[in-house]
C-alpha cells in the first residue's frame, strides 16, 4: 500500500507495534546521518543520529544485528527512555546487502530476545527491498541542507572559508549552478571568494562583473539593499536591467538576487543558472535565510579580528606591542635577525614640563617617523612608555647599524633625538638575552651623550 519509502517504514512500525510490546523506530540514511522516519511507543526520539553513534550507528556501520539483553552494559547505548532495559537493532539492507538504515526495538520488561531478533531481521529484509523498489531512502530536504550548511558557516575559521561555504550552500540548496557574492569593500564593491571552475557559468559571471567595474557592482548592491530579494520569472524575450546586463552577457537566464548584511558594509548574493527556470518563493526565502546566516558569521569573524588586533596593538601609536613582539623574537634567526632597542631622549622632561598629552603627541609622531624610516618587512613595536624595538632582517651587523642610524636621522627631522642599541641573536641565545644585550648597548649610548647608535658585542 505504501507509495514512498517513508510510508513503507511507517506501515512497518505500525504493524509491528500491534504485536511487540516495545518502542520501535526505523532510521534511514539521509546524506551523512541516520534520520528517524517512523517511530512509535516513545515520548521522544532522536530526529537524527550521526554516523557510528549509538547502537543504531554501530549496526548501520557494521551491517550486523545487535542483541543487547542489558543496555546498561553497552557503552554505545543512547538513553532516550529511563525504563529501557533491552534492545534489538537490525540493519535494513538493499538487495545488494548494503545498509540503508536500521530497524530498532527497545523493551522495558523482561523479554526473550531470540524470537524478536528473527522477526525483526525478516521484516527488515522485506522493508529494505520495498524501500529500494520505491526509489530508495528519502532525499535530504532543502531545509535539512540549509541546516547542515549553517553548521559549516558557523565553524568557518576565516572570511575566505566562510564565503566559500556560503556559495557552496547557495548552489546546493537552490539547485542552481552558480553563486557569486558581491560585498562592499574599502575601495568599493568587490567580488567574494572565488569557488568557480574556469569556463563554467560562475567563472564567466565573475569575469563579466570584473570587466563591468565597481559602478555595476555598486548598482547591484544598491538594487538589492534598497528593494530586497528579487528573482526572474523564467520568461524569455524580456531585456534585463542595466545593472544585470553583465550577468546576461555571461549566459545567466535564471537569477536570484538577495541582499546580504547592511547597505554600508554588506552586499548582494547572486545565485544563477544557464537554464531558463522560475525559482519558487520558498527557494528565495531559503536564500534569504542563508544570506542572513552568512552575514552573522561574517560579522562575528570581523569582530573577533578587531578584538585580536586591539589586543595585540598599542592603542596610542597603533604599533604592535609586547605579546606579538615576544612571538616574533622567539622566531629570530641567529646572525640575521637584528633587534634595535630604541629609547626617546629627554622624554620624562616633556611629560613633566608639558604634560602627558604632549608626551603622547611626541610618541605618536615619533612612531610614524620611525615606521617611515624602516624598510618594507621591518617591524616596529612599542614595549613600554617611551621604549620601542625594531626587528629587522639583515645580512651582516653593519647593515643593522645603518638602519639604526636612519632611525636617529628620522627622529631629528621631527625635532627629537633617540638612543638605539643594536644586537644580533647568537646561536642558542634566548630572545630575552638578545634584547638585554641591545638594552645594554642603548644605555651605553645614553652614558656617552645620547642621540646615537651602538652595536652590542658579538
Amino acid at each position: 500500500m505504501a507509495s514512498t519509502a517513508v510510508e513503507a517504514c511507517q506501515w512497518t512500525v505500525t504493524a509491528l507495534a500491534r504485536h511487540a510490546p516495545a518502542t520501535i523506530s526505523v532510521l534511514l540514511q539521509v546524506h551523512d546521518r541516520l534520520r528517524c522516519v517512523a517511530a512509535t511507543g516513545s515520548w521522544q526520539v532522536f530526529s537524527t543520529v550521526p554516523p557510528k553513534t549509538g547502537i543504531v550507528g554501530r549496526v548501520y556501520a557494521s551491517g550486523e544485528t545487535a542483541v543487547v539483553p542489558d543496555v546498561a552494559d553497552d557503552p554505545d547505548y543512547l538513553p532516550i527512555r529511563p525504563d529501557v532495559t533491552a534492545e534489538v537493532c537490525v540493519p535494513v539492507l538493499d538487495p545488494a546487502g548494503r545498509p540503508i538504515g536500521v530497524l530498532d526495538l527497545q523493551w522495558s520488561d523482561p523479554v526473550d530476545l531470540a524470537p524478536w531478533r528473527e522477526t525483526a531481521e525478516r521484516l527488515a529484509a522485506r522493508l529494505g527491498a520495498r524501500i529500494v523498489a520505491l526509489g530508495g531512502p528519502p532525499a535530504e530536504s532543502r531545509s535539512e541542507k540549509l541546516l547542515r550548511h549553517a553548521s559549516a558557516l558557523t565553524s568557518a575559521p576565516t572570511e575566505w572559508d566562510l564565503m566559500a561555504a556560503a556559495l557552496a550552500a547557495a548552489r546546493d540548496v537552490s539547485t542552481l549552478s552558480a553563486a557569486v557574492l558581491v560585498l562592499v569593500g574599502r575601495q568599493g564593491p568587490r567580488l567574494g571568494a572565488p569557488t568557480a571552475t574556469p569556463g563554467d557559468l560562475e567563472s564567466r559571471i565573475r569575469a563579466e562583473l570584473a570587466e563591468a567595474g565597481t559602478a555595476a557592482l555598486g548598482g547591484m548592491i544598491s538594487r538589492a539593499q534598497g528593494n530586497g530579494a528579487g528573482y526572474t520569472l523564467g520568461e524569455a524575450g524580456h531585456p534585463p536591467t542595466v545593472d544585470h546586463e553583465p550577468l546576461a552577457r555571461a549566459g545567466v537566464r535564471t537569477l536570484i538576487s538577495v541582499p546580504v548584511g547592511t547597505p554600508a558594509a554588506g552586499g548582494v548574493l547572486l545565485v544563477a543558472d544557464e537554464r531558463l527556470l522560475r525559482p519558487d518563493p520558498t527557494t528565495v526565502n531559503l536564500m534569504e535565510l542563508l544570506a542572513g546566516q552568512a552575514w552573522s558569521c561574517l560579522d562575528r569573524l570581523r569582530t573577533l579580528a578587531r578584538l585580536r588586533e586591539q589586543a595585540s596593538s598599542d592603542p596610542l601609536t597603533g604599533l604592535r606591542h609586547t605579546g606579538p613582539f615576544g612571538q616574533r623574537i622567539a622566531a629570530a634567526t641567529p646572525g640575521r635577525t637584528a633587534l634595535l632597542a630604541i629609547d626617546v631622549d629627554g622624554f620624562k622632561h616633556v611629560n613633566d614640563t608639558y604634560g602627558h598629552q604632549a608626551g603622547d603627541r611626541v610618541l605618536v609622531g615619533l612612531a610614524r617617523a620611525l615606521e617611515g624610516a624602516l624598510r618594507h618587512g621591518d617591524e616596529l613595536y612599542r614595549i613600554g612608555g617611551d621604549e620601542f624595538v625594531a626587528v629587522i632582517e639583515v645580512s651582516r651587523p653593519e647593515e643593522a647599524v645603518r638602519i639604526a642610524e636612519r632611525l636617529t636621522e628620522a627622529a631629528r627631522r621631527i625635532g627629537r633625538t633617540i638612543s638605539v642599541g643594536v644586537a644580533l641573536p647568537r646561536a642558542g641565545e634566548s630572545p630575552e638575552l638578545t634584547l638585554r644585550r641591545a638594552d645594554q648597548a642603548l644605555y651605553a649610548v645614553k652614558r656617552h651623550g645620547r642621540d646615537g647608535v651602538r652595536l652590542a658585542a658579538a
